[in-house]
């Protein structure tokens, strides 16, 4: 019995020296990089910038694939451009420069003072991204960005304003790399997008980094009355660390917010993502689902609903797929109902591959491999109501391609 105890007491040991964890220090970091020239045309950044960028869901040698692009590398716009009218695209720092109500809207949804990290942002005066559809304009084509980290050691600082106006609709997708020889950074990405009455905003980001980077994307969110909110985020690759924790305001009655997070795991990596959702209106709506799968690392998937208003409604769930020994995930579902007359509900589960499942699929052919690639993939697979068909094709496609890496 003791031989049990004292191995069942290592093993904890073992698992908690495993967790220990410090966030990313600042000080490590660098904060200038070499300066990028503008180029009118991205189809002449190099074969390895773009096969990077490809990689995180950016197309930029497929004419007509697009609305509009934006690429930052470092801390540097390099290329902005809009093809569809209705629509605008332009760095930050130079939609501040045009327009005086925008700084009505700088640090609205988001705390400058919430961490360290934002704070940095603040401090260091970051560009990104700004986006805005016209009142009662649709994008025809999703509209692209891609923040590239490209200098070794580099903290890249970036502050993005995403705006759709009255009954608008907008879709965009965002993909975050690497240079392909960059080793370690930090990416500190803050994020604010505001879904004015009756609009709709679906936003998809990629994330391709490399198995040294940290990140720390925060954002924040304000949808209106009507307004839908889509976010789509997939991480199939080898990381660091991420933490992000996106926080949603639902503030006119019938607002509705959703989020679905396709995440691998990968030795010695640390993920931890979440969403937190207040439904502060009548018949407002969110649903959180994610789907967590892991080969190594430690993934820990949350999420939080709020209920502040009667007849809301809010669905939290999420699943976690553990490949083999090593792998951490850790489901955190949180619920707070303030007042009478709300329905908010979760489901969570952690397992294994069933070998019933793959005995299944073995006997009508497949091999072991095979069957196992064919559970996997259906696992990862979110059905996600109101997004294009064009969309979830390229949001199955980022997960596909990462697959055998994962496998």
């Amino acid at each position: 019995m003791r031989d049990v105890m004292s191995e069942a007491q290592e093993q904890t040991k073992k698992r908690a020296k495993r967790r220990e964890y410090v966030d990313p220090d600042l000080r490590k970091y660098g904060t200038t990089a070499p300066e990028q020239s503008y180029e009118d045309d991205p189809h002449r950044l190099s074969d390895d910038m773009k096969r990077r960028m490809l990689g995180a869901g950016v197309m930029l040698d497929e004419t007509g694939a697009r609305s509009g692009t934006f690429i930052q590398v470092d801390q540097t716009p390099v290329h902005v451009s809009s093809v569809q009218d209705g629509v605008e695209l332009l760095a930050v720092r130079d939609a501040l420069a045009k327009y005086d109500w925008l700084s009505d809207y700088w640090w609205r949804a988001v705390d400058s003072g919430a961490d360290e990290y934002t704070a940095s942002v603040d401090k260091a005066n970051a560009n990104g991204y700004f986006m805005r559809a016209l009142p009662g304009q649709k994008t025809m084509l999703p509209l692209q960005a891609c923040l590239y980290l490209g200098t070794e050691g580099l903290a890249q600082n970036v502050h993005n304003i995403i705006i759709a106006e009255e009954d608008s609709e907008l879709h965009i997708i965002t993909g975050c790399t690497t240079g392909p020889e960059t080793e370690s950074g930090l990416h500190l990405g803050v994020s604010e997008f505001y879904v004015r009455k009756g609009a709709k905003l679906t936003f998809t980001m990629v994330h391709n980094w490399q198995a040294g980077i940290a990140v720390r994307p925060r954002t924040g969110v304000i949808v209106e009355e009507g307004a839908t909110f889509l976010n789509n985020y997939v991480i199939m690759q080898p990381v660091q660390d991420i933490q992000t924790n996106p926080k949603v305001w639902c503030v006119g009655r019938g607002a509705t917010a959703s989020f679905n997070s396709v995440i691998a795991g990968h030795p010695g990596g640390r993920i931890d993502v979440g969403s937190r959702v207040f439904l502060e209106a009548p018949e407002s709506r969110t649903e959180i689902v994610s789907r967590a799968i892991v080969n190594g690392g430690e993934i820990i998937a949350r999420g939080y609903i709020e209920g502040n208003a009667a007849d809301v409604k809010g669905h939290l769930e999420c699943r976690g797929l553990i490949l083999n020994e090593g792998g951490i995930i850790h489901a955190v579902p949180e619920l707070r109902g303030a007042v009478a007359g709300i329905d908010l509900y979760h489901e969570a589960a952690v397992g294994k591959i069933a070998e019933e499942e793959v005995q299944y699929l073995m006997a009508r052919g497949l091999t072991r491999d095979e069957a196992t690639s064919t559970i996997v993939r259906g696992f990862l697979h979110v059905d996600i109501e109101g997004l294009p068909d064009a969309l979830n094709a390229e949001l199955q496609k980022a997960i596909d391609s990462s697959e055998n890496d994962l496998m």
